[in-house]
């Protein structure tokens, strides 16, 4: 290492070598395209160990090798917005799927959620719900008027955008979601032969989906649902048209059309086991997600029977591509809905139940740590008890601040204000929520 290498330089440098762009490093380290930016022009410092630590680990370099590195004068760091991450906790990790919230204190969450006496939260802002108009836009006028984007898109470039784009929604970052999503569609949709801008297309969309979801946005959710599907279809993948059918099966569902939302996926679920296109594993695994969601909605139709029989074929599904792939992440979305199931059917004490069996380490992102302890909290409830489902909305707060921004949550806020003088710091939980306290 020569003396005259800068750190920003030297940042770009292995950067470049790795094949990533700044936007994935940003991603990995939970900033901003434009943060990354200023650091490898020398024009930003990093001075904090947890984040050099996060920083070498991502370009697989030491630590003592980045703090050795000459960096720009001295000057108040200019932060983006991001997860608090306790220097404690972090590790090195590997793997395609890498998120920060691996190193979070899973156990420490989860018996906070369910064990632990309730202590006020810190102080923290509210946000509003991330603006959806770029998609609005999109969808109702087309990529005219969408910025263009500041470099020529490429197969590699756009292959990266869904990449990207599904790491942002799984570390919970929907607001910078929201806003590159239009661009990346708008992207995807002129480069590749006809059947490849379809395919990626579609998948851009059925993130976007569930972005709308999330934001709980029921019109977006409908039409960006109806343009994955027939992206999808004309892709011709029949992975991406499962999880499009998928996606309009919720669209169905959140606007009440529950039996039709079930038939949807169940149809999907077999159409997809007979189609030996599809390498075995990828088929169960896939089968797994569809029933566990029909068994949702048929919990939510009341339909107790046939709930139980879904996530039973779910949960089997998803067992079978287990054992003949390795993977195990089905097996935790099965479970996940399982919780979802008994709590539609009122049974609060067989979701938390199943909660409990439920290790959240090996929740691997963001979002799902934090929806498993949003339904934790919302069986609590049902069970009326309000302390147990503080402390759940705590622990999902704490693993992914913007989910505050659902409605479920900021209902469960609202019903918790009964028990203010019990409940050390819920109004200030429950302002961060959106929830108008006068």
């Amino acid at each position: 290492m020569t003396d005259s290498i800068t750190f920003g330089r030297f940042i770009s440098l292995r950067r470049t070598e790795k094949g990533w762009t700044q936007l994935r490093l940003a991603t990995e380290l939970n900033r901003s395209e434009a943060w990354m930016s200023q650091v490898e022009r020398d024009l930003q410092q990093v001075q904090d160990v947890p984040l050099l630590r996060l920083l070498a680990d991502a370009l697989d370099v030491g630590v003592d090798t980045l703090m050795t590195l000459p960096q720009p004068a001295a000057k108040k760091a200019n932060r983006s917005p991001r997860r608090r991450v306790s220097s404690a906790t972090l590790t090195t990790t590997s793997g395609a799927e890498e998120d920060d919230v691996r190193r979070r204190p899973f156990l420490t969450l989860a018996a906070a959620a369910l064990f632990a006496p309730v202590a006020g939260q810190q102080a923290a802002q509210a946000e509003p719900a991330p603006p959806l108009s770029g998609l609005e836009d999109l969808l109702l006028y087309g990529a005219g008027r969408i910025p263009a984007p500041r470099r020529e898109p490429t197969r590699a470039s756009v292959a990266e955008s869904v990449v990207v784009s599904r790491r942002e929604f799984k570390a919970a970052k929907y607001d910078v979601l929201a806003q590159a999503l239009p661009g990346r569609i708008a992207a995807a949709d002129v480069v590749g032969t006809a059947e490849e801008r379809a395919r990626t297309v579609a998948q851009l969309y059925n993130i976007a989906v569930r972005l709308c979801i999330k934001i709980g946005d029921n019109n977006l959710v409908a039409v960006t649902a109806d343009r994955a599907l027939t992206a999808a279809r004309l892709g011709g993948d029949p992975l991406i048209t499962a999880e499009a059918q998928r996606m309009v099966s919720s669209a169905w569902r959140r606007q009440g059309s529950l039996a039709r939302a079930t038939d949807i996926v169940v149809v999907a679920a077999d159409d997809l086991l007979a189609d030996t296109s599809v390498p075995e594993a990828s088929r169960l695994a896939t089968r797994g997600d569809l029933y566990a969601t029909a068994a949702y909605t048929a919990a939510k139709a009341g339909d107790r029977a046939y709930a139980h029989s879904l996530i039973t074929e779910a949960a089997d599904s998803a067992a079978a591509a287990g054992r003949s792939s390795g993977l195990v992440d089905g097996i935790q979305g099965v479970g996940l809905h399982e919780v979802s199931v008994h709590f539609e059917l009122g049974d609060a004490g067989r979701a938390i139940e199943t909660a409990r069996t439920i290790d959240p380490a090996a929740l691997p992102t963001a979002e799902r740590q934090a929806r498993f302890f949003t339904d934790v909290a919302r069986a609590f409830d049902q069970w009326g008890k309000p302390e147990q489902c503080y402390r759940a909305l705590l622990a999902a707060e704490e693993a992914a601040p913007q989910e505050l921004r659902r409605g479920a949550v900021r209902d469960l806020a609202a019903g918790l204000l009964r028990h203010d003088r019990r409940l050390p710091g819920v109004r200030d939980f429950a302002a961060r929520a959106g929830v108008q306290i006068v």
